[in-house]
């Protein structure tokens, strides 16, 4: 894999929430693989993303996987893209997915706003489909060596695309030949339920996140609003907290991806010119 600029994943030991910790660093969380793959020799696998447009918080992929011989019992759990439901309904779908270890193992990378900035600002160009690229070719990496690629198993990936389906598609056949099947389609968290199931983890998982942020800046936990929004651009109480929450000098916490042009607009119109 190519040098990302991202530092190696963290191993997470226990579920991706409520954390107490400043998120500085991007980590990966890893469930046990599920038990009735053990006799199962056929096995479907989707990813997808929550959080690639906002100018708060990390970005998150989310892998997940079953055997294909329970791909109906998994559709019939009512899995749907995380966008089209309700908090209150994708964290009620988390929790079917934690209480089916049997059935569903599942990871996500959580790419903190401290690690996707200093990649994307860094001298030598890495831009945002690179990083999920990337990160997505990690998971899948880190899943198979984990035990999914059991002996002669067959295994069928499903991933919602970044860029054109056909390009990525055959990136990733090049790089996991030995994987019996690869689909790289628009909309795939909507079309496969592997995939909208990868889908809740992820978005549960980013949303949880921001609803637990701490702020790893001295002085500001007690003082600052955590009206923020949804952290998109286009929100405008994202832009009202962005626009309250900027210091001229240091510009703006950690919660921030300062390689967002929202960011840097505020930054240089906001912002004090220092000259080193």
């Amino acid at each position: 894999m190519e040098d990302t600029g991202l530092d190696l994943p963290v191993r997470a030991t226990s579920p991706p929430s409520g954390t107490n910790t400043a998120l500085l660093k991007s980590y990966t969380y890893t469930t046990p693989l599920p038990t009735s793959l053990e006799t199962d020799q056929e096995c479907i696998l989707g990813v997808d993303e929550a959080g690639r447009g906002p100018v708060l918080g990390p970005m998150v992929y989310g892998i997940c996987y079953c055997p294909l011989s329970k791909q109906n019992e998994l559709a019939d759990l009512g899995f749907a893209d995380s966008k089209t439901l309700k908090e209150g309904e994708r964290d009620s779908l988390l929790d079917v997915i934690m209480s089916r270890p049997d059935l569903i193992g599942w990871s996500v990378r959580v790419l903190s706003p401290m690690d996707i900035s200093n990649s994307m600002l860094r001298k030598e160009k890495y831009n945002l489909n690179a990083l999920a690229h990337d990160t997505t070719i990690q998971l899948i990496r880190e899943t198979l060596a984990s035990g999914v690629n059991l002996k002669e198993v067959h295994i069928m990936i499903y991933v919602d695309t970044v860029g054109p389906p056909e390009t990525y598609q055959k990136k990733l056949e090049n790089l996991f030949p030995s994987v019996t099947k690869i689909v790289v389609a628009k909309k795939a968290d909507s079309k496969y339920p592997i995939v909208s199931a990868a889908s809740i983890c992820a978005k549960v998982t980013r949303d949880d996140v921001l609803r637990h942020w701490i702020f790893a800046e001295t002085g500001i936990a007690n003082t600052i609003s955590r009206q923020f929004g949804s952290g998109y651009p286009s929100d405008p109480k994202t832009v009202a907290w962005l626009k309250s929450n900027i210091d001229p000098v240091f510009g703006y916490p950690n919660i921030v991806r300062f390689s967002w042009q929202t960011s840097k607009t505020l930054l240089e119109t906001s912002g004090k010119i220092v000259r080193w």
